[in-house]
């Protein structure tokens, strides 16, 4: 093992998180998209008695590399991970579930059901937001849980949004309606940050 290798942390805080998102994303969208994801995770945490805070990091940071690469994907996620190792960690299950979130875009596949849900969650604030877009007042306050079930039906809409991964959260043990109400719940929350 290098001396490098000894001084990698194992370990990251919210406020070391929140630091290599403003040192890396400055995309205003992706900014938004990257705390979305946060909060959607941090209320799925908290659904399945998991660490809310690293769930919520897990989401902050899986879009780390997208202001470096451009529209250029192929090591996208891989490159996230690069990012977080010069900065000093070392931190598998987090490294892992960000990787994993680019499948379809990239070899990597989604093992474990944390792979899963960050997938599903990072998924969902696409289709949410779109959703709030096309609303008059483009407010999230009231959207319903079956009015986004309603248009992930509709492929044309969100095209972009992995709608396969979105449904693949109920492999995890949480029901469709119950995961988009609490992802609806979530961005609520940040509404501020987040109405358009």
């Amino acid at each position: 093992m290098t001396k490098k290798a000894n001084k990698m942390k194992t370990s990251i805080t919210y406020a070391e998180a929140l630091s290599l998102w403003d040192k890396y994303v400055s995309t205003p969208h992706l900014r938004i998209h990257m705390r979305e994801s946060e909060v959607v995770m941090r209320k799925l945490a908290n659904y399945f008695n998991a660490d809310a805070e690293f769930w919520g990091i897990a989401g902050l940071l899986h879009d780390l590399d997208l202001d470096k690469l451009g529209l250029d994907y192929t090591f996208h996620g891989y490159t996230t991970v690069e990012m977080l190792r010069e900065e000093g960690y070392e931190i598998p299950e987090l490294f892992d579930a960000i990787i994993a979130h680019t499948e379809g875009v990239t070899s990597a596949k989604r093992k474990t059901n944390f792979d899963i849900i960050l997938a599903a969650a990072e998924n969902i604030t696409g289709i949410i937001t779109a959703y709030v877009l096309i609303l008059p007042d483009k407010k999230i306050a009231g959207v319903k849980a079956s009015s986004i079930k309603k248009r992930l039906k509709q492929l044309r809409f969100a095209a972009s949004v992995n709608r396969e991964f979105i449904y693949d959260i109920e492999k995890t043990g949480i029901q469709l309606d119950v995961f988009l109400t609490l992802a609806i719940e979530a961005m609520t929350e940040i509404a501020d940050e987040i109405d358009m």
